[in-house]
């Protein structure tokens, strides 16, 4: 059994993404990783939508939305 939940997320246009790091360096929960060089890469179920990574980004390339996410009932 599950239920859905509304809540915040970074999302990140990895095609404009120049993969700095600064979002890494700043990210209170360890969401996000640069994927082979490329991209910085959002893990959603570790990150709590705080926005610190929108902040630092130099290239703008990073929004905190609200998505909504199937969770399951223990």
């Amino acid at each position: 059994m599950s239920t859905k939940q509304k809540r915040r997320c970074a999302m990140v246009d990895q095609s404009a993404c120049v993969a700095c790091g600064y979002c890494v360096k700043v990210c209170p929960k360890a969401a996000i990783s640069i994927f082979k060089g490329v991209y910085a890469w959002v893990d959603d179920s570790l990150c709590i939508g705080c926005g610190k990574c929108q902040k630092v980004c130099p290239a703008s390339v990073i929004t905190v939305e609200v998505k909504e996410r199937e969770e399951a009932l223990v």
